[in-house]
C-alpha cells in the first residue's frame, strides 16, 4: 500500500480532458468526475452503492479515487512542526 503502483494504477483510469466536464478530473470512457467518487466515499456510500449508481464505473475505478485521494493528501498536508521542549 502507497507504493509507486499506487500512482501508476489512478493515472491510467483518472483524466483531464478540457473538453469533458470542463477538464475535472474523470474516470475514462465516462462523464462520471472524481469529486463526485470521493464524495459519495465521504458521505459514507460503500462501494456496492457507488457502483450501482454509476454502472460505468469498476471496482478499480472507485480504488483508483482512493489512492488518488491519499497521493493528494500525501503531497498536500503540512508535516506538523515539532514542539520545542522548554
Amino acid at each position: 500500500m502507497g507504493d509507486r503502483g499506487d500512482l501508476a494504477h489512478y493515472q491510467r483510469r483518472i483524466i483531464r480532458d478540457p473538453k469533458v466536464c470542463g477538464g475535472e478530473p474523470v474516470f475514462k470512457g465516462t462523464r462520471v468526475t472524481l469529486r463526485t467518487v470521493l464524495a459519495s466515499l465521504a458521505t459514507g456510500d460503500t462501494l456496492e452503492a457507488i457502483l450501482a449508481d454509476f454502472p460505468r464505473l469498476t471496482v478499480d475505478d472507485v480504488r483508483a479515487a482512493i489512492a488518488f485521494a491519499a497521493a493528494s493528501a500525501e503531497e498536500d498536508l503540512p508535516t506538523p512542526a515539532i514542539p520545542r521542549i522548554q
